[in-house]
């Protein structure tokens, strides 16, 4: 059987605060992670689902560093790539519409933010 690793490395403060946050990947053809070592990032979110509990096992960081529209774009775009993880797993197309919608009234939102702060 074929086996990958994904490898994610934080550093943490004295107050247990991430301040970096890399990670790497053994697999993948092209790969810049394989080749070129690990990448580095200011913010992740990683999602297990457990069949036992049936809920979602959550790992979300942000280094001290991750500005606050940059988050919420993030935030936005997980959604938007849940939408067509929704659309790919379910074919629930209605489902992954709302999702996206969603995303489009969150960037409006961030952009109108954006304008009159």
């Amino acid at each position: 059987m074929k086996k990958s690793e994904i490898n994610i490395t934080v550093s943490l403060d004295e107050a247990n605060i991430p301040e970096n946050i890399s990670w790497s990947a053994t697999d993948g053809e092209g790969n810049p992670q394989v080749e070129n070592g690990p990448s580095q990032s200011k913010s992740m979110s990683l999602s297990f689902w457990d069949d036992q509990q049936k809920n979602t096992l959550r790992i979300d960081l942000w280094t001290k560093e991750m500005p606050v529209d940059e988050m919420k774009r993030f935030c936005i775009d997980a959604i938007g790539g849940l939408a067509q993880t929704t659309l790919n797993a379910t074919g629930d197309s209605y489902m992954a519409q709302e999702m996206n919608d969603l995303c489009d009234r969150l960037v409006q939102h961030v952009e109108n933010e954006m304008k009159n702060g």
